[in-house]
């Protein structure tokens, strides 16, 4: 076999090899490495470098150092689960930078990490203030997790007391001008449902790039053509505007009248509409 020939084949081999036990280490690898795992990573690939080159020695060889790499963090992970001084050991713990505010200069050190870093770091996190940080601390895997002060945290519909309606995952029914038939089932509609709302928006399916319909059946699109806008979903907001007007003119009926009767009849009535509006509200206004 020609040299050349030859490489292409240990190449491959090595290649194919290492996915093999990438899969085996598991996803953890890709995601995030670990001391142990790291070196194991530099490990693999030194030696499927020197098995794709190296044409005297017997290729079993590198392969069998290559299944002993792999197995090592395997192994570790397994124990890990169970034991938490090997957790400790292999992965390390993460380490508190700040608190209340407060910049703990031992900790900093010890992750050899300078006020530079730790400023760099802190504004990834959008927090731009020591005193804005209740909690940080530094993760086993190098990433730096905070908690902002209660009151410099984003307002959330909690902090207002709103309920809104809980997300869900919309359903992609159009792909490069395709019509996509299951996820349109999954959600009760169908290619007639679809057509008619591309007709009400005036596109075409095939100038359709991206199609997705949310759990209150409200079309979205993105065409090809950048520079044309499509007019969003107004139909929940226009149901929520057109309840609240319904809402308003059965209080103005109620004050205008003088018949006590139809004026107890026109407020109850407001107030059962205002009920239904508010329960309404999340579903509508998202």
């Amino acid at each position: 076999m020609p040299d050349w020939l030859n490489i292409v084949v240990r190449s491959l081999g090595a290649l194919a090899y290492m996915f093999v036990l990438t899969k085996i280490i598991g996803k953890r690898q890709i995601r995030q490495l670990t001391y142990i795992e790291y070196i194991v990573g530099i490990s693999i690939g030194s030696i499927a470098a020197f098995m794709a080159t190296e044409m005297d020695g017997p290729i079993y060889h590198s392969l069998i150092a290559m299944a002993l790499f792999g197995i090592i963090p395997v192994l570790i992970q397994w124990t890990a689960l169970k034991s938490k001084v090997v957790r400790n050991l292999f992965q390390g713990n993460a380490t508190v930078l700040i608190k209340d505010g407060k910049i703990l200069e031992d900790n900093l050190k010890k992750e050899r990490l300078t006020v530079e870093d730790l400023m760099e770091q802190l504004r990834l996190k959008n927090a731009y203030k020591v005193a804005d940080v209740e909690f940080a601390l530094m993760e086993a895997t190098g990433e730096l997790s905070l908690l902002l002060k209660s009151q410099n945290q984003p307002l959330t519909p909690t902090h207002l007391g709103i309920t809104v309606a809980p997300a869900e995952e919309p359903q992609t029914v159009i792909i490069d001008g395709e019509i996509m038939d299951e996820p349109l089932a999954t959600i009760g509609l169908n290619r007639r449902w679809l057509r008619t709302e591309l007709q009400k928006a005036g596109v075409a399916l095939e100038n359709v790039f991206l199609g997705q319909v949310d759990k209150g059946s409200q079309l979205y699109l993105d065409l090809y053509d950048d520079k044309i806008m499509v007019p969003q979903p107004q139909e929940m907001k226009l149901t929520y505007a057109t309840l609240k007007k319904c809402q308003a003119d059965l209080e103005v009926y109620a004050l205008e009248t003088k018949n006590q009767a139809m004026k107890q009849k026109y407020e109850a009535e407001s107030k059962r509409l205002q009920q239904v509006v508010d329960a309404l509200t999340p579903l509508l206004m998202r």
